[in-house]
């Protein structure tokens, strides 16, 4: 099917223009969206197989209780991961349509503390509550796509931003991880 008239058959940014701006709402959720669809690709069938082999197999993916330790461990680091995954949706819904750079709340931590925060404080600790460790082999799939793509979209942060954003990566507590 051939786009429509005034459309362009690339992928936002593609044309080399940024996604940060001012072509409208298709740019937003782009910017919303960041790395995540690509990421989402990569650890996509991961979870997929990994749920299946879990469903077919499950004592292959127990770890034999949780342990009352685990257990409590688990709901108290999920608790902050569920939290610290709130608060960056919400500033994300808050900043990006204004084309501010996030700088603070958990963005002052980590560079990027969605994809971080749910690769090592959610899938993990939920799966182990749910007594597989496919939680957190999927959370390490996912760290690992999310460090992927983490440069490019660093490099049209910093072509969009500046100096804003040379100044945010030198303040970031956590920029490696």
């Amino acid at each position: 099917m051939a786009p429509a008239a005034g459309r362009s058959t690339l992928a936002p940014g593609e044309d080399g223009d940024s996604d940060w701006g001012e072509k409208g709402s298709a740019t937003n959720i782009r910017a919303l969206v960041g790395s995540g669809d690509r990421i989402g690709l990569i650890t996509l069938p991961f979870l997929v197989v990994g749920v299946v082999l879990n469903i077919a197999f499950p004592s292959l993916f127990t770890i034999g209780g949780p342990p009352t330790w685990l257990g409590v461990l688990s709901v108290l680091v999920l608790v902050v991961g569920v939290v610290n995954w709130a608060w960056c949706v919400y500033l994300l819904l808050i900043k990006v349509p204004r084309r501010e750079l996030i700088t603070n709340g958990p963005y002052a931590v980590v560079k990027h503390p969605l994809y971080t925060g749910a690769a090592l404080l959610v899938l993990p600790w939920l799966g182990f509550l749910l007594n597989t460790w496919l939680g957190a082999a999927i959370g390490i799939v996912l760290y690992v796509a999310s460090r992927m793509f983490a440069p490019a979209e660093e490099v049209e942060l910093a072509q969009t931003f500046g100096a804003v954003w040379d100044a945010y990566t030198a303040a970031v507590k956590l920029p490696w991880l």
